[in-house]
């Protein structure tokens, strides 16, 4: 081989070289992007995915039963603006705040009492504690107010 040949196939591979080093580069930046985003979207939903509603009997200080809707929060910060949506289309319950580490009561109404069987989930709408509005389903789906479904909805 002459040195011309030798001089361009070394050219060629070290073009093969840093272009393969580039794309390398390139696909490992990707990758740390995507875990930074998936990070911040664990941190952005942290919160909101400790709080859960119920609806269940329990008995009242005088004897009596009583069946009332329950608002977990297990996050270490409150929610606020918490609603319950009633499914029969009336006015939705409202529950203002709940501490956190807490669970709040709140009666439910009469016409619950003919479908009632055993605890069951209920739908629930809160500001966490960043100004973020959530919402968890009666199957426990938790979706923001602006990302209503796709990849952050959250089972």
């Amino acid at each position: 081989m002459d040195s011309d040949a030798i001089n361009a196939f070394g050219s060629v591979f070290s073009a093969l070289g840093t272009v393969g080093a580039f794309l390398v580069g390139f696909v490992l930046l990707r990758r740390e992007q995507n875990r930074e985003a998936e990070r911040a979207e664990d941190m952005r939903r942290g919160q909101a995915a400790r709080i859960s509603a119920w609806v269940e009997m329990h008995r009242k200080p005088d004897g009596s039963r009583e069946l009332a809707f329950h608002i977990h929060n297990a996050s270490d910060m409150p929610i606020y603006e918490v609603e319950l949506p009633m499914p029969e289309g009336g006015d939705a319950e409202f529950v203002g705040l709940v501490p956190p580490g807490q669970t709040i009561r709140r009666p439910a109404p009469a016409s619950w009492l003919r479908s009632y069987v055993d605890p069951e989930p209920v739908e629930i709408e809160f500001l966490d504690s960043a100004g973020r509005r959530w919402t968890r389903n009666e199957q426990g789906r938790l979706t923001s107010a602006t990302v209503e479904s796709g990849p952050h909805a959250l089972n």
